[in-house]
């Protein structure tokens, strides 16, 4: 089997393509998938610099890769949601279990799966997992964002961002985003109203009295947002906890998004992209053998929406 490894952690210079590597083995609440494509998180260079080895249960080699798609190929013990042969999508991250998504087949926990949207292929599939629940969790689950309502998007010409600001425009919201120069079409047609070029301009200069931030760069930018909420407003922030005592002082609310890429909210993205709600955004995809070519164009290349790894 095929599958994208590391036996030591570092840059993506140290991702190698093993070619006999071993297959996995399921456990209980496992099935085995055939992945298609596998879509690069930010959260994948985590791994790979050994930022969160204290929390992997497994020793080199490690196969990388999170969000994928891909064909069910057999079940485990206990399984009863699927048949062999049915189209899905999810995490096979290594972190909750599973066996990493970059291989030709994977081990993945149910509960991290749901049926792949009908009208996508397997590389617009594998572009939703971690980004379109992200964009659910922050903007329905926590910020409950509602028609009229005005909502800042950091970054929206990346995944997340890219995401968000279709569902937020399919809520009825008015919708402010930041982006470079380059990307100011891209994100008009997504249907941003308002767009910030932040290499020009100062959004926390630009706009006022808005119902929500959800940020997705952390550092300065998280706490320049402060200022653009109206009291009772909500901070959501893919990048940790929003100051308290900011919050406190500016009278909003400030939540952490922690992913959870389970059956629920990967459902609620299939029923956003089969409804035509929100389509993928890919950037590019590599040949599994691209792979370091392909992590580094993700870490440099400021990609629009999501990069892809095609297995087969």
């Amino acid at each position: 089997m095929k599958a994208v490894q590391i036996n030591r952690y570092g840059d993506p210079e140290v991702l190698e393509v093993n070619s006999s590597a071993a297959e996995p083995q399921l456990k209980p609440g496992q099935i085995l998938v055939g992945i298609e494509a596998v879509g690069i998180n930010p959260f994948d260079f985590f791994i790979l610099k050994g930022l969160v080895k204290d929390y992997i249960k497994q020793n080199f080699p490690l196969t990388m890769g999170g969000d994928f798609s891909g064909v069910v190929a057999r079940l485990g013990e206990g399984v009863n949601q699927y048949k062999e042969g049915d189209r899905v999508f999810g995490t096979a991250i290594i972190l909750n279990g599973n066996s990493g998504a970059l291989a030709q087949r994977a081990s993945v926990t149910v509960s991290s799966t749901a049926p792949a949207p009908k009208n996508l292929d397997f590389i617009q599939a594998a572009s939703l997992p971690l980004v379109g629940s992200s964009a659910v969790q922050a903007l329905e689950d926590e910020i409950k964002l509602k028609k009229g309502q005005k909502i800042l998007i950091h970054g929206g010409a990346g995944g997340i961002g890219s995401f968000s600001i279709q569902l937020a425009k399919s809520i009825g919201a008015y919708v402010a985003t930041t982006v470079s120069e380059k990307d100011i079409e891209f994100v008009k047609n997504l249907g941003a109203d308002e767009i910030v070029d932040y290499n020009k301009e100062k959004f926390e200069e630009k706009l006022k009295s808005y119902d929500a931030v959800y940020d997705t760069i952390g550092g300065p930018v998280m706490e320049k947002s402060f200022l653009v909420l109206k009291k009772n407003g909500v901070l959501a922030s893919m990048k940790g906890q929003p100051d308290q005592g900011l919050a406190k002082q500016y009278g909003i609310i400030g939540i952490a998004i922690n992913t959870k890429t389970d059956t629920t909210h990967l459902d609620r993205v299939r029923q956003l992209a089969e409804s035509g709600i929100v389509r993928p955004e890919v950037d590019r995809v590599f040949d599994v053998d691209q792979v370091k070519e392909a992590y580094l164009y993700k870490q440099q290349g400021h990609p629009r929406g999501k990069v892809i790894v095609a297995i087969k």
